[in-house]
């Protein structure tokens, strides 16, 4: 297959990266179409250095997720800091895949060309609303949403290259879990307003208030209000109920069945949930140690994934797919919604977010038919890309 990769010299295995790096520039940088025959090493090191940037957005963004519910000023603020090191690594990534053809072929180049497009596009449009309309208090916002597009496009690029050019073995489905579960948290990265908000509502209630008093006024001043439940209440919680199970358990679903898909191990869903999960088990005692405002953790997420690789197990699995998930789903969320009532009685603290258990019903009939295209629309998908 054109693009593949191939063996080069053994001289880059015992270099660190910024040897390799040398060594790339001084042997592959010169103009290629896309789909060059890229070498073993270079492949490896290309999307080492993909997950490594990433890694960096990861941070960032959770980072500054707790930020903004703690503090108004955010010009220069550290998760941007870190946030903006990802992308600077990406927009490189990005640049010698274009130059070189190396470690992608045209499809996956361009959907890596055009997330980061839109990513760059939106980054100064989150700039200039925040600066003419003030502090954005959501993540559901048009620019937030087109920061996490841009990056799902990006993903899906990087998914798209590593799947087709790397060769069969476990680090080739090492990597392809560890995008999965990237790309998941990027889509599901919205969920936390109301995560961080609901202990953010309760925190106010209690009288001890993880925002600070700039924070609350601002948020107070944008209705109108004194600072009060209402003023809060549209500072943390400005989403309907109805939405967060629906993107929690739907959405989530068919990425784990994309994973499923591609991967082909029999708990690759799982396993993509569990890594995330436990990223934001390790996220919780670290920003709680830096006194930020903490989240609930979707511990129910395990339940979805879980009902994903069991679908996969069965004749028909976008019909038993979307019994599973929505009844594991929601049942498990439910069990999560009681466990603060079970072990912390009356305390005004939460264990999960608030949500509209009606949307049962829509979520497994958008699971049913989404799923059932999968097939259809992954052999227009493998056309279009083909076409590019």
């Amino acid at each position: 297959m054109t693009g593949m990769a191939v063996d080069d010299t053994a001289e880059a295995i015992s270099r660190g990266p910024v040897g390799r790096t040398r060594l790339f520039f001084a042997r592959h940088w010169h103009r290629g179409a896309p789909g060059q025959p890229t070498p073993a090493w270079a492949l490896r090191f290309c999307y080492g250095m993909w997950l490594t940037a990433f890694v960096f957005k990861l941070l960032g963004s959770s980072w500054d997720m707790s930020w903004h519910f703690r503090w108004l000023r955010d010009d220069l603020a550290p998760p941007h800091l870190i946030n903006t090191v990802g992308t600077v690594i990406i927009v490189v990534l990005v640049a010698i895949h274009s130059y070189t053809g190396l470690g992608c072929d045209r499809g996956s180049l361009r959907l890596m060309q055009a997330g980061l497009a839109v990513f760059l596009i939106a980054a100064p449009l989150d700039v200039i609303n925040h600066r003419v309309n003030g502090l954005d208090l959501t993540a559901w916002s048009p620019s937030h949403m087109m920061l996490y597009l841009g990056t799902g496009i990006m993903q899906a690029g990087v998914l798209l290259g590593w799947l087709r050019l790397s060769p069969p073995g476990r680090f080739r489905t090492g990597v392809l879990l560890a995008l999965w579960a990237f790309f998941l948290e990027n889509t599901f990265f919205p969920n936390g307003q109301q995560e961080y908000g609901i202990l953010g509502l309760r925190s106010w209630e209690r009288g001890t208030p993880e925002a600070e008093p700039t924070l609350l006024s601002f948020a107070a001043q944008q209705i109108g209000h004194p600072v009060d439940r209402a003023a809060v209440m549209h500072f943390t919680m400005p989403i309907p109920d109805w939405v967060y199970l629906v993107w929690g358990v739907g959405v989530s679903a068919l990425i784990l069945a994309l994973a499923r898909r591609t991967v082909g191990l029999r708990w690759t869903a799982l396993i993509v949930t569990a890594a995330y999960v436990a990223y934001r088990c390790v996220m919780w005692p670290l920003l709680l140690g830096l006194n930020f405002p903490v989240s609930t953790v979707p511990f129910y997420l395990l339940a979805v994934g879980l009902a994903v690789d069991l679908a996969y197990r069965t004749p028909r699995p976008a019909l038993s797919g979307a019994i599973l998930v929505t009844a594991l789903g929601y049942g498990a969320f439910w069990l999560q919604s009681q466990l603060r009532p079970l072990l912390l009685g009356d305390s005004q603290t939460e264990s999960a977010p608030p949500a509209a258990y009606w949307t049962a019903a829509v979520t497994a009939a958008g699971l049913f038919a989404l799923w059932a295209l999968t097939q259809p629309a992954k052999t227009w998908w493998a056309q279009r890309i083909h076409a590019l």
